[in-house]
C-alpha cells in the first residue's frame, strides 16, 4: 500500500494531533484518515476509549492500541472462519507490538510512565507542564511513524 506522506510526517502529524488534546489513541488513529476513510468525528469516537492505557487504566499504551486499530482497518479480516488471515493479522500485531517495545523498552502504559496503575478517571488538564513532564507526545508519533513504514510493506 502506498502511503501519502512520509512516515516521519504521520509521527508529526500524530503528535501534533496529541498536542490539540486528543489522546494517544485518538492522535494516532486521527494520523491515518488519509488511508483508513473514516470521518473525523466517527475514528475519535472509535478510539475515545483506548487512551491512558485503555481509559486510564495503564494497560496497554493508547498509541499502540491505535496502531493496532488502523492496521486492522488496512489489513485486518472481518470472515470470522478466516483462520489463515487471523493467524496472518496477528502475526502483523506482535510485529508492530515487537517494533514499539523495541524502540520504547515496553508497550505497557504504566510501563511507560513509570506509575503504579489505574488512575482516576478525570484526565489531566493540558499545560505546559504536563507536555514537559510525559512523554506521551513521543510514543504517539513512534507508533505513527512504526506504522506508517509498515504499511509501505503492505
Amino acid at each position: 500500500m502506498k502511503i501519502n506522506i512520509s512516515p516521519d510526517e504521520y509521527g508529526r502529524k500524530a503528535q501534533a494531533l496529541f498536542e490539540q488534546g486528543y489522546n494517544c489513541a485518538q492522535a494516532v488513529v486521527l494520523a491515518f484518515d488519509d488511508l483508513t476513510g473514516l470521518d473525523n468525528k466517527t475514528a475519535a469516537m472509535l478510539a475515545s476509549s483506548f487512551g491512558g492505557g485503555m481509559g486510564r487504566l495503564r494497560e496497554v499504551c493508547g498509541a499502540v492500541s491505535g496502531m493496532f486499530a488502523v492496521a486492522g482497518i488496512l489489513k485486518g479480516y472481518d470472515d470470522p472462519k478466516a483462520k489463515e488471515e487471523k493467524a496472518e493479522h496477528y502475526a502483523l500485531i506482535q510485529s508492530l507490538a515487537a517494533d514499539f517495545k523495541k524502540e520504547n523498552g515496553s508497550y505497557i502504559c504504566r510501563e511507560l510512565l513509570e506509575l503504579p496503575g489505574a488512575s482516576a478517571p478525570v484526565p489531566e488538564e493540558r499545560t505546559a507542564e504536563y507536555y514537559r513532564r510525559r512523554p506521551c507526545g513521543e510514543y504517539v508519533r513512534c507508533a505513527a511513524t512504526i506504522l506508517a513504514k509498515r504499511i509501505e510493506t503492505f
